[in-house]
């Protein structure tokens, strides 16, 4: 992962919103997170992509040629739509050296880190000037301490498509009225059910 001098080395963050597109594949995000790891490791780009409430937040790490390569796919890429470049930018060393791309679905390391969870919930265009730096370094310091106990490019995990996509719909802050919803529903259907069933 060295290859790269320093002086040829870049950064290229952004975030964006899932589409459509990308909440009907049951196998989105697994899809991304494979084909990255194997595209990213072939042209020496590292870095980690966190996704949640249908937004993606990117940091990747590698030449200047090859990222400008890497946004150019991402910007035709129809499983996300309005991509904000938060930086490209020449950097002296990589901040993510062992992870070809690790993914980070709101995990509960999150909410259990103060820092971590004043950003939460997480909708990074919601989020000040300068609160993904602090997203990223609170990224950098999560990474160090799996860099400690050797957990570099583990495989990805295989996420719960369906979960995700009505986390997407209803957001964690509404479960309640959906579940009301749902059992007032169930109560109408047990009604007309018994008044049918009397008529018989």
């Amino acid at each position: 992962m060295n290859s790269i001098k320093e002086t040829d080395l870049y950064q290229f963050i952004y975030m964006s919103r899932i589409t459509s597109t990308g909440l009907s594949g049951a196998s989105t995000l697994n899809d991304i997170a494979e084909i990255s790891i194997k595209n990213n490791k072939a042209n020496d780009i590292t870095g980690v992509l966190c996704y949640g409430n249908g937004y993606f937040f990117q940091y990747t790490e590698g030449s200047e040629q090859v990222l400008t390569n890497l946004k150019n796919r991402l910007l035709m890429d129809d499983r996300h739509k309005d991509l904000q470049t938060l930086d490209f930018s020449a950097i002296s060393e990589r901040s993510f050296t062992g992870w070809s791309l690790r993914s980070i679905i709101l995990e509960r390391w999150m909410l259990s880190d103060p820092k971590a969870k004043a950003l939460m919930p997480f909708k990074p265009y919601n989020w000040g000037p300068h609160d993904w730096r602090q997203f990223l370094k609170i990224l950098q310091g999560y990474y160090k301490e799996q860099e400690k106990i050797g957990d570099v490019d583990a495989q990805p995990i295989k996420y719960n498509a369906l979960g995700l996509t009505l986390g997407k719909v209803v957001g964690q802050h509404q479960a309640f009225f959906l579940i009301q919803t749902i059992l007032g529903a169930l109560i109408i259907v047990a009604l007309l059910w018994f008044m049918l069933s009397d008529k018989f």
